[in-house]
């Protein structure tokens, strides 16, 4: 007796096992081709120019936009400008970090430039937002500061250096003007 119960319990766990089995793989199925249909319309999308960027690649496309928007004299480009700058505030250290400013990174990013960069970002109606943790990392300190020179409209180098060190009036305030001559002295060189 005691056999044929252990019999039936073992059948009844393999016939149960095997409906889960059988409506797990048919979910698998419905799942895939659920998800086929959705890569399908993308694709489509895409071949009827339905494709929509967003916020965080739209603004990569304008930091490349910006490499290009300069003349091509060595020291003129956006990259050249913005490689003076970062040596001059951390010789390209992406640890640096001034304790007393609570300046941090590549670019030396205080929190109120975030602040002001995802200010910015709302304005545009983007949903892209950086925290403070994000000064540490390169790219998104070299987005921060072209997002900045954007909205602003800095484009000379003069306008960039001289904004960064001191606001968005930077370039109308005498102070300014050594750490001018600290970036362009890294652009000559």
């Amino acid at each position: 007796m005691r056999n044929s119960t252990i019999s039936f319990l073992t059948l009844a766990i393999v016939f149960f096992a095997t409906i889960y089995f059988i409506f797990m793989v048919n979910n698998y199925e419905n799942e895939v081709e659920r998800l086929n249909n959705k890569v399908e319309t993308l694709f489509e999308n895409i071949e009827n120019d339905a494709c929509v960027i967003d916020s965080l690649s739209n603004e990569l496309d304008s930091l490349n936009y910006r490499y290009q928007m300069f003349n091509s004299e060595p020291g003129t480009t956006f990259i050249d400008i913005l490689n003076a700058i970062i040596q001059v505030e951390s010789r390209g250290n992406p640890s640096a970090h001034a304790q007393g400013e609570d300046a941090v990174g590549i670019l030396q990013i205080r929190k109120c430039m975030v602040d002001d960069v995802n200010r910015i970002l709302k304005k545009r109606g983007a949903s892209l937002r950086y925290t403070y943790i994000d000064r540490w990392d390169e790219n998104k300190s070299k987005e921060m500061f072209d997002i900045f020179c954007t909205y602003y409209g800095l484009t000379t180098a003069e306008e960039m250096a001289r904004c960064w060190n001191g606001g968005p009036r930077g370039i109308s305030n005498p102070s300014t003007l050594s750490y001018w001559d600290k970036v362009l002295t890294e652009i000559n060189s």
